[in-house]
């Protein structure tokens, strides 16, 4: 039996509203342990000693072969591909004809006429979509994200793929390979030894320190998590779990899951009708303190995330008309919230309270409930920014929220965040029946953490707020 497409849903249903209370539940990084240890040393770990990051399970794969491969990339991101040679990365930052952010992720050039983006799938399902009716001589193969239930059945992907970060993962590198390891520059990629085997390497730094992400055929990763743990441990290396892994960003500094601009505007319609109703954008749910029924009012453009400099208008691309309009009109920014340490004790407090009233839950270390998060930021009465991915540093004993503000607002302000949904809350499952808080919050810089502001080389992380 078909799916119905997404565009056929819309016909009748409001995408606020679908997507507000969407059934799907929570976003799970799978397969990978919750903890290995407690995610408050996993996440001291890679401040102090190092870790590995298991990332073979929660991200889409999508390999691109052919002789248009890089026009299929060029075509669809704002970013140049004029300089992108065989053994680099960069991310790959799609938008919407109307200029607004469709996802992100990180592209591999592997080889000649040989690519592989990594990352979420509203960008997966974009390469996928152009790959397939864009008239590209390319062939696309879908490496999906492992279930969050495999029901008993093996998991299996096309490829492994581990970060090593932190200030003591070189040592624990070199130690892996034998013998010195040349620190390429950020997103070069090449190659080093691990246990007798040669596995693929990217120059990266998540958690805000020199590291390398390494990938190699599936079948082998275990022999290489187990190799790589053994060295490691005269390191302090632990092994980070699923419930401490995507806490790292609060960090460093990246917004991993803007809404994806695809729900209006006629130029996207083929699209809507592409994805099923299955699709994340059809299925994805949205969450936060901020409400209005035009979905639009959730979009952001890549000028306000961060993604300001990787616009180069070069060359021809969707949404390259649009942000041209706006490249030098004022934008919000992205910056770090942090958020007042009572006012969150009240939240928690309220647990204890039997017949007092009931703030939304806070969950930790990570206290996303939805897909996508847009919680009010106000100010004298007047909302000026969202609330967009929140959770607990342990390294910075802090709750945090990377968001975006107005550009009137400035570094060290006093702000308030609304904590909880509406009217009790949504129909998502992940939502139960609360009142809404008003948390104070100071507006700090993106990456928060002064180790990720001092040894990231500049780019997007640390643009975006000073």
């Amino acid at each position: 039996m078909s799916q119905r497409s997404l565009e056929d849903i819309l016909q009748t249903t409001n995408p606020v509203d679908l997507l507000r209370n969407s059934q799907i539940g929570a976003y799970v990084y799978p397969v990978v342990p919750s903890e290995y240890t407690n995610w408050r040393d996993e996440q001291r770990a890679w401040r102090d000693s190092c870790v590995l990051f298991d990332q073979s399970h929660h991200m889409v794969d999508i390999y691109i072969e052919g002789p248009d491969a890089l026009k299929l990339v060029s075509d669809t991101a704002i970013n140049t591909f004029s300089n992108f040679a065989e053994n680099r990365a960069k991310q790959y930052v799609p938008c919407s004809y109307s200029g607004h952010v469709i996802g992100d992720g990180i592209l591999f050039h592997l080889e000649r006429d040989r690519l592989v983006f990594v990352g979420r799938a509203p960008c997966a399902n974009w390469i996928e979509f152009h790959g397939e009716t864009g008239g590209y001589d390319v062939a696309i193969t879908k490496d999906d994200r492992s279930p969050g239930n495999p029901k008993g059945k093996a998991v299996n992907r096309i490829s492994y793929r581990f970060q090593i970060q932190g200030p003591n993962a070189w040592e624990l590198i070199e130690k892996l390979n034998g013998g010195p390891v040349d620190k390429l520059r950020m997103f070069h990629m090449a190659a080093m030894n691990i246990g007798g085997r040669q596995v693929r390497t990217l120059r990266h730094g998540m958690a805000g320190a020199p590291g390398l992400e390494i990938w190699g055929p599936y079948e082998e990763r275990e022999e290489i998590r187990e190799t790589i743990v053994e060295a490691g441990r005269e390191f302090g290396l632990a092994q980070v779990g699923a419930r401490a892994y995507a806490t790292n960003t609060l960090e460093s500094g990246w917004i991993p899951s803007p809404l994806p601009a695809v729900y209006t505007g006629d130029e996207m319609k083929p699209y809507r009708e592409w994805l099923t109703e299955s699709s994340y954008e059809a299925s994805g749910s949205l969450g936060g303190s901020f409400y209005s029924d035009n979905i639009e009012d959730y979009y952001v453009t890549p000028y306000e995330i961060g993604y300001g400099s990787f616009v180069n208008f070069d060359h021809d691309f969707i949404g390259r008309e649009a942000l041209r309009k706006m490249a030098d009109q004022p934008h919000r920014r992205k910056v770090t919230f942090a958020w007042d340490a009572d006012d969150v004790a009240t939240v928690h407090r309220s647990m204890l309270d039997p017949g007092e009233p009931h703030y939304k839950y806070i969950d930790l270390p990570l206290s996303n409930y939805a897909s996508a998060s847009f919680d009010r930021i106000v100010r004298d009465g007047e909302i000026v920014g969202a609330s967009m991915f929140a959770g607990y540093s342990y390294n910075e004993r802090a709750m945090l929220s990377l968001g975006i503000a107005d550009p009137d607002v400035a570094i060290g302000d006093e702000v308030t965040l609304v904590w909880g949904e509406e009217d009790g809350g949504s129909g998502k499952t992940t939502v139960e029946r609360h009142e809404q808080i008003e948390i104070r919050a100071v507006v700090s810089p993106t990456p928060y953490s002064k180790v990720a502001r001092e040894t990231y080389a500049r780019g997007w992380r640390n643009r975006a707020a000073r």
